[in-house]
Formats: structure tokens, C-alpha cells, sequence
């Protein structure tokens, strides 16, 4: 049985340390998987002192990545510790599980980043759609509220750029646009087509 539990483990927290699975719960729409964290104590995410005094625990259920067509929930079990520092503004904190839940948060980071993959893809409605059959069902509103979390990417500096003009009101409010030639991507926008504001 501790075989089958490890293999579980792997299969469902490859990339995660220290949480176990305790038993899976397979329903007609919903697979139920019993986990906690199974480390010594935790950091204070406010003074940084490791503490190992549990205060009490409770559950939290984040929904996972889907399986089968079938909505997967986690039943978490994250403790509440007590902090070591008797100076510290926190007393009782809970323990973070990273690279599994955020703080606050309904779905697990797998969850989190393949919806907004989906919504980088298709936008709200369509990645709305597609979650939907993939499983996880969730409204046009989150998927473009994952995909505007998500960082800005890197943007490499320009070697060779394209000024234009456009107009807000035609024949009375122009503008300039720079636009990177090599990629052909809008670089900036300046409210006025003035020399000074290109040159600056």
C-alpha cells in the first residue's frame, strides 16, 4: 500500500517536496485526492524564523489540473504554526506549500498556468470554452484575469525602429507610433508628431 501511495505521489507532485498523498477518491465528475505537507515546520513569511510549534490545522480545497475529462480537487491539509520570534508582528502563521497553492488561492499552479496558457491562446470566451471541455470550468472573466497576472515578457532592445503617424481626430490631433521593424511590434505611442518629443 506505501508503494502505491509513493507512486501517487510522483505521479500527481512530481516537482513538489514534502507533500503526501494520503488516499484518492475517484467519483463519476470529480476526482478527490487527500494530501498534506508533510515537512518538519515552516518559515515565518514575516520575520523569516523556522518554527516547528503547531497552532491547530484546517482545509483548504484547490482545484487541480483535470484528469480525464473529471474536475480533480484537492482536500489540503496545511497547518497553522506558532512563530519562534517573540518580537515578530505574525504569531500564528500558516505553513506554504511552493509551487503547489498561493496564498489565498483556489487552484493549484498547475491549474493557474494552464489556464492562462489557454487564454493567451483563445482570449475569454474561447479559452472559456475550451476549459470547459478540458474539465475545468471556469468564466471568460478568469481566464483573462490569469492572463493579465501573468508578467511582462522580456523585451530586447531595439536595433532598428519605424516612426509613423496616426490620427486621434483626423485633421486636427495626430500622433507618432515607433514600431520595432524586426519583430513589427508597436514600441511606443506619443500623443503629439513634434520633433522634440521623437528626439527625447
Amino acid at each position: 500500500m506505501e508503494e502505491v501511495v509513493l507512486r501517487l505521489k510522483e505521479l500527481l507532485f512530481p516537482s513538489i517536496a514534502d507533500v503526501a498523498v494520503l488516499s484518492v477518491d475517484v467519483d463519476i465528475e470529480i476526482v478527490r485526492v487527500d494530501a498534506q505537507c508533510i515537512a518538519d515546520g515552516a518559515v515565518c513569511p514575516v520575520c523569516g524564523v523556522w518554527s516547528n510549534r503547531v497552532h491547530g490545522s484546517y482545509l483548504r480545497f484547490p482545484a487541480d489540473v483535470p484528469s480525464g475529462g473529471r474536475s480533480v480537487v484537492l482536500q489540503l491539509r496545511v497547518r497553522r504554526f506558532t512563530c519562534g520570534n517573540s518580537g515578530c508582528a505574525r504569531r500564528i502563521f500558516v505553513e506554504r506549500i511552493p509551487g503547489l497553492t498561493r496564498r489565498h488561492g483556489q487552484r493549484t499552479e498547475r491549474l493557474r498556468s494552464t489556464l492562462a496558457a489557454v487564454g493567451l491562446a483563445l482570449a475569454g470566451r474561447a479559452g472559456a470554452r475550451i476549459a470547459r471541455v478540458l474539465g475545468a470550468s471556469v468564466s471568460r472573466s478568469t481566464v483573462l484575469r490569469l492572463v493579465d497576472a501573468l508578467p511582462e515578457p522580456e523585451v530586447p532592445a531595439q536595433r532598428v525602429v519605424g516612426v509613423d503617424e496616426y490620427a486621434t481626430r483626423k485633421g486636427r490631433h495626430y500622433g507618432t507610433v515607433l514600431v520595432d521593424i524586426e519583430t513589427r511590434r508597436p514600441v511606443d505611442l506619443l500623443p503629439d508628431r513634434e520633433a522634440s518629443s521623437l528626439a527625447s
